[in-house]
């Protein structure tokens, strides 16, 4: 009885070492994923950073302005001024719609004549 107790702990204790160590690799070959994607994201984000400083340097005033003089017989382009802007008061809005209640069933909880509190 003793060595079949031995024989079984022996077994455990290699078939734990087996499940540790398949472990260990699961665990190296993750963080090394986790590192890669970490990587990634700083040269994504490096990338970002240069075709955010170049979307800049494009959309500079004074670049923007000398390209629409030399192509203004083409574009037709002028300087925005005041008074091309509209005012609030000149907006025409629809005119307000009635809503008839007269058909509405109450489908409420509570007993006639009682409102919430």
């Amino acid at each position: 009885m003793r060595s079949m107790m031995f024989l079984l702990t022996v077994l455990a204790v290699i078939g734990l070492a087996v499940w540790a160590y398949r472990e260990n690799y699961r665990t190296q070959d993750v963080i090394s994923q986790s590192e890669q994607i970490q990587r990634e994201i700083g040269e994504a984000r490096s990338r970002l950073a240069v075709l955010r400083a170049e979307w800049a340097y494009l959309n500079r005033p004074d670049r923007l302005r000398d390209l629409a003089e030399l192509n203004f017989e083409r574009l037709q382009l002028l300087q925005l001024r005041p008074d091309q802007f509209g005012k609030v008061d000149q907006v025409s809005y629809p005119p307000a719609q009635k809503i008839d209640f007269d058909g509405i069933v109450d489908v409420s909880s509570q007993p006639d004549g009682e409102s919430f509190p």
